[in-house]
């Protein structure tokens, strides 16, 4: 059972920032992916950014150069620092984590709530 809960959405201006947060609690994998994805209205979820147990990441193409995930020393908080933002950016960010077993290599995702981004003026 992993728990995640999200935080630092809210409304920003085009050319802002926001950095979003999501602590999990419970039993994270020693291979692991903790990532975010978002949902704008009347698209489909797509993925962000993503972080693996190794510290390899990896960007959507919309975001790269703008958008940074990274994590706590514990590895139980992910951020994502998001600069330059556009209102192309508009969407519910989600917090995921995927647990992946070593031996079978099978996966168990876990999902945040969502927390809502809007970059307007």
């Amino acid at each position: 059972q992993v728990e995640l809960v999200e935080s630092g959405g809210g409304l920003v201006q085009p050319g802002g920032s926001l950095r979003l947060s999501c602590a999990a609690s419970g039993v994270i994998f020693s291979l692991n992916v903790m990532g975010w994805y978002r949902q704008a209205p009347g698209k489909q979820r797509e993925l962000v950014a993503a972080i693996t147990s190794e510290d390899a990441t990896n960007y959507a193409d919309s975001v790269k150069g703008r958008f940074t995930i990274s994590r706590d020393s514990a590895k139980k908080t992910v951020y994502l620092q998001m600069n330059s933002l556009k209102s192309e950016d508009t969407a519910v960010y989600y917090c995921n984590v995927r647990n992946i077993e070593v031996a079978t290599l099978m996966t168990s995702d876990y999902w945040g709530q969502g927390t809502q981004v809007t970059v307007s003026s």
